[in-house]
């Protein structure tokens, strides 16, 4: 099978492609000052422009990690959340709360998706 990668850093690719499974790094919003909901918009249409460029989208979504710093704003992440993700294929999905690597980071995301059947 074919391994590829995309935007490669010294540490971490953003995206890995095996197979038929698209794997994303964990997301984090650019503007970090921004509430929940503003981090999570951000951080969703980082992961609709990765799965774009990986040859797929949110409908194929296979699994999700969510962390959160804060349970309190949780149902704040997830009403974003339900508006984007596609009813008709909603991943599996984990959240936990965490801490994350800054302290201005309200959430991280992390996406597996399939690649579409040609």
């Amino acid at each position: 099978m074919t391994l590829q990668f995309i935007d490669s850093g010294r540490r971490m690719s953003q995206v890995a492609i095996h197979g038929k499974a698209v794997h994303l790094a964990g997301q984090v919003a650019d503007d970090a000052s921004a509430g929940m909901g503003d981090q999570t918009r951000q951080i969703l249409e980082q992961i609709d422009a990765l799965l774009a460029r990986a040859g797929t989208d949110k409908h194929h979504l296979v699994s999700a990690q969510v962390w959160v710093t804060d349970m309190a704003e949780f149902a704040e992440m997830n009403e974003v959340w339900d508006a984007w993700v596609s009813p008709q294929h909603p991943p599996v999905r984990a959240a936990v709360q965490a801490v994350l690597a800054k302290p201005e980071w309200k959430v991280e995301m992390m996406v597996i998706a399939a690649l579409p059947e040609s």
